[in-house]
């Protein structure tokens, strides 16, 4: 707290600053005052000479450095930048349905998608720009079936029904997670790495996988410190057999939707280049990255699957 008074305030005298600090250090570890008292009298306001850029933008080395060698050195900035700044909040309004009087809402690039300047009003839930972005890479078509493998909050799930489907239904492995979900299309607890208990085909299949969340690092700054390199694969690995247990249910000419908020090769290109070799009916139509720090919201990859009809 003094650190902040003495570099940030200017209503709080140097000297009270520290005094203050010094004091409350004493009622809880009295040999500490002197070795508080020297530490805050030579803090200055001077520009702070960071050992490197990660320690700079609060990032662990190891982390930037991957972000680095995959989208280069100027985006890994923007990213690791980005995750110390509060994050934008966004809702969805269908086109329409009324909006909140009582909510101010700024329009988007993304049709449907508004960033909530005001509180948040009753009646509408948060969701990222980022992921209401993701939602039309499905093409979804009057009449389609839809199937949603982990579909828990809901937010997708109630985008996609935005379009008159013939059927949808949304999954998700938590009884807990899968009530959040509101009930607009029939809901399903199911692990979906195992054998699915769908006897038809869907036209469109949409796999929000579970992930490490690294693109969500404004919104969730505990990951950063917390994930390790192994999580990654082990993440790919789940997410490959989630995948691999959509396809099946594929139906000719249908699309799939994989997407991640990681940022991690693990969990994302290799993911579907595997799934690609498991799986020689499907075709890779499109790839997309929304990057934090070049795009709003947060990151996120997507992949295009078609099947052959």
């Amino acid at each position: 707290m003094a650190l902040f008074q003495l570099r940030y305030l200017e209503r709080i005298p140097a000297h009270a600053a520290v005094h203050d600090a010094v004091e409350l250090v004493k009622k809880h570890r009295r040999a500490a005052a002197g070795l508080t008292n020297a530490a805050l009298r030579k803090v200055s306001r001077e520009p702070v000479q960071w050992p490197d850029l990660p320690t700079e933008l609060s990032c662990p080395g190891w982390l930037f450095g991957r972000w680095t060698e995959h989208f280069g050195a100027d985006a890994a900035r923007k990213i690791a930048q980005a995750a110390l700044e509060e994050p934008a909040a966004y809702v969805r309004c269908a086109a329409g349905s009324p909006r909140p009087a009582e909510a101010e809402l700024q329009p988007t690039e993304v049709e449907g998608a508004y960033r909530l300047l005001s509180p948040l009003p009753a009646g509408l839930r948060l969701h990222d720009i980022s992921s209401q972005a993701i939602v039309p890479l499905l093409n979804l078509r009057p009449g389609s079936t839809y199937l949603d493998l982990c579909a828990a909050p809901g937010n997708k799930t109630v985008q996609a029904l935005e379009t008159a489907l013939a059927l949808a239904v949304a999954c998700d492995i938590s009884w807990k997670r899968i009530r959040d979900v509101p009930p607009v299309c029939p809901r399903v607890v199911l692990d979906a790495t195992q054998e699915l208990p769908f006897s038809r085909q869907f036209d469109r299949i949409f796999i929000d996988a579970p992930c490490s969340g690294t693109g969500t690092v404004a919104r969730n700054p505990e990951i950063k410190w917390r994930i390790v390199e192994e999580d990654f694969r082990r993440f790919g690995e789940k997410q490959l057999e989630i995948a691999s247990q959509a396809a099946k249910l594929l139906a000719p000419g249908g699309r799939l939707l994989y997407a991640t908020c990681s940022l991690e090769r693990e969990e994302n290109e290799e993911v579907v280049r595997r799934l690609l070799a498991r799986s020689p009916y499907l075709e890779l139509q499109q790839e997309m990255w929304r990057l934090p720090g070049r795009d709003p919201g947060d990151g996120f990859y997507a992949a295009i699957l078609e099947a052959a009809r």
